[in-house]
């Protein structure tokens, strides 16, 4: 029998669940942090939603701590990583509320047609107003989906019966696979040229933050309108108010902000703006599906059974040699996805040196949890990463050689149009990561947070094109490496450059116009 330490409120088939299984359920709800300190102390496993801090402390002093179970997406409030470094297993729920988040945005795609808040509103206060709130109809109209996973696609699914006729951005999504949902896919430009609805379902990530911004909204298809159910941040809200003043766009509904509640907000006094309080997960089956969900995945975990919606991995799991190659790896399968414009047809992993005699499984699920993670709606796990890439079509190959000429371990990733490897440098705890090479350039640079990756013609003054445009965008380089191309008479080079903040669209705009640039990406770790 185990103790679960349950800090919030659960569904209570959740509670019945592990009480049936025969622990002794302990819930102890709106604990401050120094109680929990003393409270978490004896549990086997820890059960929370958003408001309980599982910092580093929490998980020093349960001793005893098996698992820590999320009742809900969002691992913002666990710290993942010392739960790793220390066994822990964490859990979530995700799937709980994907059907709640869509059945939310179809609402407000009828609310936004239809001025159904206003009208109401309208009504409520004593005026008749008909004519003002005159709506438009969805059937013939053209809806664009950003972000084809799980929430975009039960959305795909619902909106055909409105007989709208469906678009779709998402570059790690095949043809054939759209096809086959009956959506065409665009670029996100023509999706929001074509769009007379756009609902966002995308990851907020680096690349995705004020996606929907200015210079997009310029080019959208004049009376759209726009949804938003994924994560505040993806629409600029400044924008948007701008372009709806200026009536290029109609209309937008949102349940979602850059910072909640969204106090200020331009978007909260414009009429042809409906609003809703984060409410996408707000049912009362998302959240019994939450409890029972983390209710299972709690038991399996503390039976030590196969666990589906792991987030990471025991760290008494993993060879001492193989460890410390996780997060570099994890790191090296993010940098190898900036490097494509989509998901590549293949991955191959190269193992060589003293890697090549060790178990390296969780290595290549590493690679793949970093490649997916930046780039889908989906959650990513170790355990889930294979059936992404099954899903996906990606094909994942792995090779292993003793031999290491320069490097004592080396992981490589491959496709068919682009390459990157690293390394540990040092050993023990004093070893440090370095990518050492990119598109079979040799180089070496420690990973970081922002990178650029600039392949140029092989001439001398292009180390300056870059740092000029940069340092006009006051953006400073931390470190920087230069390859020459290992191609005989091939005349390239390549450059990786790590900076203070990521380079804007315009530098990069400036820089592929500038004479000799070849080509570049923009990396996010």
């Amino acid at each position: 029998m185990a103790r679960v330490l349950v800090t919030e409120k659960i569904a209570q088939r959740g509670l019945d669940l592990l009480a049936e299984a025969g622990h002794d359920v302990d819930v102890q709800e709106g604990l401050d942090p120094a109680r929990l300190l003393d409270v978490v102390a004896g549990a086997h496993a820890l059960v929370i939603r958003s408001a309980t801090k599982v910092t580093a402390d929490v998980l020093t002093a349960g001793t005893d701590l098996q698992v820590v179970g999320r009742a809900g997406v969002g691992l913002d409030n666990v710290d993942v990583a010392a739960a790793t470094g220390r066994g822990v297993m964490v859990v979530n729920a995700p799937t709980s509320n994907i059907l709640s988040v869509a059945e939310h945005a179809i609402g407000l795609l009828l609310a936004q047609a239809r001025n159904i808040p206003q009208a109401h509103a309208a009504l409520v206060a004593g005026r008749w107003e008909r004519s003002r709130w005159e709506g438009v109809e969805l059937h013939g109209k053209v809806l664009g989906i950003v972000g084809l996973g799980r929430a975009g696609s039960l959305v795909a699914q619902r909106a055909l019966a409105f007989g709208l006729r469906l678009l779709a951005f998402d570059p790690f999504l095949s043809a054939e696979r759209a096809r086959a949902m009956g959506v065409e896919l665009r670029t996100i430009e023509e999706l929001f040229a074509e769009s007379d609805f756009v609902t966002i379902h995308t990851p907020k990530t680096p690349e995705t933050t004020g996606l929907v911004g200015r210079d997009l909204l310029a080019k959208a298809k004049p009376g759209i309108r726009i949804v938003n159910t994924a994560r505040g941040g993806i629409v600029d809200e400044e924008a948007l108010a701008e372009a709806i003043r200026d009536g290029i766009v109609a209309g937008a509904a949102l349940d979602v902000f850059a910072t909640e509640p969204p106090t200020g907000s331009p978007l909260l006094g414009l009429e042809q703006v409906i609003v809703t309080p984060h409410l996408g997960a707000s049912t009362e089956e998302a959240q019994d599906k939450a409890g029972v969900t983390i209710a299972e995945q709690v038991l399996l975990a503390l039976a030590g059974d196969f666990v589906p919606y792991a987030v990471n991995v025991a760290a008494t799991e993993v060879s001492e040699a193989v460890r410390p190659f996780m997060p570099l790896v994890e790191q090296l399968g993010r940098f190898f996805g900036c490097l494509h414009d989509g998901l590549p047809d293949r991955l191959e992993i190269e193992y060589r040196g003293g890697l090549a005699g060790a178990a390296t499984g969780i290595l290549t699920l590493s690679a793949l949890k970093g490649l997916f993670a930046t780039t889908t709606e989906d959650p990513v796990s170790y355990v889930n990463a294979p059936q992404l890439a099954e899903q996906r079509g990606l094909e994942v190959t792995e090779t292993s050689t003793a031999t290491s000429p320069n490097y004592k371990s080396l992981v490589t990733l491959r496709s068919g149009t682009h390459s990157v490897a690293a390394t540990l440098a040092g050993a023990g705890t004093t070893a440090e990561p370095r990518v050492v090479m990119v598109d079979d350039h040799i180089v070496e640079v420690p990973p970081a947070r922002h990178m650029l990756v600039v392949r140029n013609d092989d001439r001398p003054g292009m180390v300056g094109v870059v740092g000029v445009a940069l340092g006009d965008a006051g953006i400073s380089i931390s470190s920087m490496a230069v390859g020459p191309s290992a191609e005989e008479g091939a005349h390239t080079a390549l450059m990786v450059l790590s900076t203070t903040e990521p380079a804007p669209d315009d530098v990069l705009d400036r820089l592929r116009g500038a004479v000799g640039i070849l080509d570049l990406h923009r990396v996010a770790l």
